[in-house]
């Protein structure tokens, strides 16, 4: 969410204890999701007592915030959120074949065990490749952290696939935001200091 015209945003961070249960551990406001804002946050994170690292990060691409975690966790796995991948990808392909593009998507990541997401992996790429480089180079480029889940146990997969448990945090600030001038300025009474 921006808060106002100098690019602050809010920045978000959950995590997910062993069994499963999400837990939302910091929101703060940032600076165009700048990578000094996430260290900030993550060094917040660690002063507070955040002394064992996470094994896994799930995120959009954004660089700037992966630029953090590595540098703060180098040895944390990585995965990319397939709501935004797929997202873009599909705003590469026109409209008549992205509900086919879609469903071949949703195989890859819903697959059973990683063996079956790479055979679906493989099988979008051969089928849109020739027409549709850009989308499926933006698949390829990240099929590894596209893949990451895979690695953990089975009942994760669902909140390690995807930021969607953010997204759908913010989906009434979203709402506010569009219907309220003024709503997330820091200085207005619309702000919600979470």
């Amino acid at each position: 969410m921006r808060l106002d015209s100098d690019r602050q945003c809010i920045l978000v961070m959950m995590g997910a204890t062993a069994n499963g249960k999400k837990e939302l551990i910091a929101v703060e406001d940032g600076y165009r999701e700048s990578k000094e804002s996430w260290q900030t946050l993550l060094r917040d994170l660690k002063a507070k007592g955040l002394s064992i690292p996470p094994s896994i990060a799930t995120g959009d691409g954004a660089l700037r915030f992966w630029a953090a975690v590595r540098e703060e966790w180098p040895n944390i796995d990585e995965q990319h959120c397939w709501k935004h991948k797929t997202a873009n990808m599909l705003d590469k392909m026109p409209k008549g074949i992205q509900s086919r593009a879609k469903s071949m998507i949703h195989d890859i990541y819903q697959a059973e065990t990683k063996v079956a997401a790479n055979k679906a992996f493989d099988a979008f790429i051969n089928e849109f490749e020739i027409k549709y480089k850009g989308a499926v180079g933006c698949l390829k480029k990240d099929r590894d952290a596209l893949l990451t889940f895979y690695d953990y146990p089975a009942q994760h997969w669902i909140h390690l696939r995807t930021t969607n448990p953010i997204e759908s945090i913010f989906a009434t600030v979203r709402l506010r935001t569009k219907k309220t001038q003024g709503c997330g300025s820091p200085n207005s009474n619309a702000y919600y200091g979470l």
